[in-house]
């Protein structure tokens, strides 16, 4: 049966990227139906609004969104991401943000003497509530006494439903679970979290749990990752942490992401984490794996585990050979002498 996906090429590197992706998926799966939408910074030039009033109900019809990247310098950040990425994440309940952390064999991580063995992490994000709530605002605006609230919103429902998540993949993997608050000095929201974590702890006694505070999981990450398995986090933690995560797998181009609907009640997004990268937009030399491991995951929560799997294994492969990277990971090659060379390497 096929699938159909919303593309979002979005802004900057992100049409460069998607399109190695969509090369990639198209070469290992033609189930995949694909409608491209221009929405982003440079629709929201023209029309005042990053997408359509009704854009959410015209992707509320799709299987999956495939994402390039959302932002632009001549748009303000708190704009381009409340009018089009958070809206999606949250109207179609994609609460869990998943953000694999993988050194690659042939790879170069900036930790001294690690290598693959050593970093092998899964992050679990919450991704609708926390510090990207939207709960706040300003007043005296343009005064001396001008005050700006921001409050993070905790319900139990939703820390419980991405624990429980993030329990069932540290059940696939190692069976070692990590959960990162700051309960000393929150004393509401994480210690919620902390108490939920906790009581669903003895509903998984098969994995080990720990708490870990996020300073200290900071460190962790560099000095003993070979310690981390599975991580959930708060929405704000976990997008930092994970951008530490994608330093040490050898940088920004390789991370991947997927906000998950795990329900499939509404379609998820899936979308590479390196931004549009004004710097080096148009200038074909943005690292494209990221977005094609994106389209991995996608494929994965599609149910083709099969074609996931090659996608994977052919970027793996594709790295250890070191023949067409580019100059982020040491090499000289384009954007898209890099998606060919996965192509290639998804043949048989």
């Amino acid at each position: 049966m096929s699938k159909r996906i919303a593309v979002i090429p979005g802004d900057g590197v992100g049409p460069e990227v998607v399109a190695q992706g969509l090369k990639a998926l198209k070469a290992v799966c033609p189930k995949l139906e694909f409608e491209t939408f221009p929405w982003g910074s440079a629709y929201y030039q023209q029309t005042g609004q990053m997408m359509p009033a009704d854009g959410l109900d015209v992707l509320r019809g799709f299987d999956a969104i495939y994402l390039g990247a959302i932002g632009w310098p001549t748009v303000p950040d708190h704009i381009s991401l409340w009018g089009l990425l958070l809206p999606i994440r949250k109207r179609f309940e994609q609460y869990v943000n998943l953000r694999p952390v993988r050194l690659f064999p042939g790879s170069t991580s900036p930790l001294l003497g690690r290598g693959p063995a050593d970093i092998d992490m899964l992050f679990v994000r919450e991704n609708t509530e926390g510090e990207y709530s939207g709960a706040g605002g300003r007043v005296h605006i343009g005064t001396p006494n001008e005050v700006a609230v921001e409050v993070p919103v905790f319900s139990r429902m939703a820390i419980e439903r991405v624990i429980r998540y993030a329990f069932e993949r540290a059940r696939e993997r190692r069976h070692h679970l990590i959960s990162v608050t700051k309960s000393n000095a929150s004393r509401f929201a994480y210690v919620l979290w902390d108490e939920v974590a906790a009581g669903l702890s003895s509903q998984y006694a098969d994995v080990r749990m720990e708490r870990v505070h996020v300073d200290a999981m900071a460190a962790r990450m560099v000095l003993r990752p070979q310690s981390i398995d599975v991580v959930v986090a708060s929405n704000l933690f976990a997008d930092i942490l994970t951008d530490l995560g994608a330093a040490l797998q050898g940088g920004l181009g390789l991370a991947a992401s997927a906000n998950l609907n795990p329900e499939h009640r509404y379609p998820s997004m899936f979308e590479p984490v390196h931004g549009s990268a004004p710097d080096i937009a148009g200038t074909n030399r943005a690292n494209p794996i990221g977005a094609v491991w994106s389209g991995a995951l996608m494929l994965q929560h599609l149910g083709f585990t099969d074609a996931a799997q090659r996608v994977e294994a052919a970027i793996a492969r594709t790295v250890r050979e070191g023949k067409a990277l580019t100059p982020d990971l040491g090499g000289s090659a384009t954007t898209l002498e890099l998606g060919d060379a996965i192509v290639e390497a998804l043949l048989p």
